[in-house]
């Protein structure tokens, strides 16, 4: 028997219900896909509290962050805004600072956390070294500071002054690494967050962090007799041009030279016959700062009677920091030996 149109389209209609309603079920997750979806989505904004430490799972946003960094968490970081890098995993801190090689996380995250523990001792490990009042006549110097890196009480202390190209501030991977480093070995030592974007001005950011050291050396716990600088890169360039001209040359004080001036992979190429005591170390390889330049200004400083220590190694690149994993790993061992020889004469 054949079906009025009405009737058939009645028939098909039903029949479709309640395959529609299948199809939604289907497509419905259930809570706990939702509450997977959704701990997916906020995996990198986990909270933090004062005594936890930082792993290669975590995210830049956990440093800038962190409870025990309140006030300075930024500083830490390469560039003055970092919010376009929260989402970083720290297994890829390396792509923050281009101009750097061999950035080992696990380095970063020991360096990191040691300051994380000297805060829940209740030590201070920031400190300002321009004024509420300077800030405010340049806006810039909010973006300065001081790292501290305790050794034993008492000792000399080494400024780090990390590289970027002045464009940033590497101080996760040329800077507060190093500073460990130092300190393990019972000497005190400061990483610097400088001004970007002019070699002037962060050379007149370290002249003005050495007159604040000298000032409050009782306060912190330094020796101020024989103090070293420590840079790369850019870094260097602000630690050569201390260790040529002085700091007052720079807006700082009547203070003496460092002692040390411990030069990493610079291109820069000054001299004296008072240039500091130098310890200088670069690549062959070195894509940036030519091995050649650096191996004529370790000449012109010997010519001129200046005592070097220059260690070549071939294939670690610019920007190698601690050189882990490197074929110039182990060279801040040296570094150091050359500043205790000149701190004992």
């Amino acid at each position: 028997m054949k079906l009025s149109k009405s009737v058939e389209l009645f028939f098909y209609s039903n029949l479709l219900v309640p395959v529609v309603i299948l199809i939604i079920i289907s497509c419905t997750p259930d809570d706990k896909s939702v509450k997977d979806s959704n701990n997916n989505l906020f995996q990198n904004s986990v909270t933090l509290g004062m005594n936890d430490h930082l792993t290669t799972g975590s995210y830049v946003r956990d440093i800038a962050n962190h409870p025990a960094f309140k006030g300075y968490g930024e500083l830490l970081l390469p560039r003055d805004d970092n919010s376009g890098y929260f989402n970083t995993g720290l297994t890829d801190i390396g792509t923050l600072m281009p101009y750097h090689g061999y950035v080992n996380p696990n380095d970063v995250v020991s360096a990191l956390n040691h300051m994380i523990d000297e805060v829940n001792s209740g030590k201070t490990v920031f400190y300002d070294f321009y004024t509420d009042e300077q800030k405010r006549q340049d806006p810039g110097k909010r973006f300065t500071g001081l790292f501290f890196y305790r050794g034993s009480p008492g000792a000399p202390f080494a400024i780090v002054c990390p590289g970027g190209g002045f464009s940033y501030v590497g101080s996760l991977h040329e800077g507060f690494p190093l500073a460990l480093e130092i300190c393990k070995r019972k000497l005190n030592a400061f990483v610097i967050r400088y001004r970007i974007g002019s070699e002037q001005k962060a050379t007149e950011d370290l002249a003005a962090a050495l007159d604040y050291i000298f000032k409050n050396a009782n306060t912190l716990g330094v020796d101020k007799k024989a103090y070293s600088l420590w840079g790369g890169s850019a870094g260097a360039r602000m630690v050569g041009n201390i260790a040529l001209s002085g700091v007052g040359k720079y807006g700082g004080g009547n203070l003496p030279k460092p002692v040390a001036a411990v030069i990493a992979y610079t291109g820069q190429s000054t001299f004296s016959a008072d240039f500091s005591p130098a310890f200088i170390t670069v690549a062959a390889n070195d894509g940036i700062a030519n091995v050649n330049t650096v191996e004529r200004r370790v000449e012109n400083l010997k010519n001129a009677g200046v005592d070097v220590e220059y260690h070549r190694y071939e294939s670690a690149g610019h920007g190698f920091g601690l050189g882990t994993g490197t074929d110039a790993e182990g060279w801040l061992d040296l570094a150091v030996q050359f500043w205790k020889k000149h701190i004992d004469q």
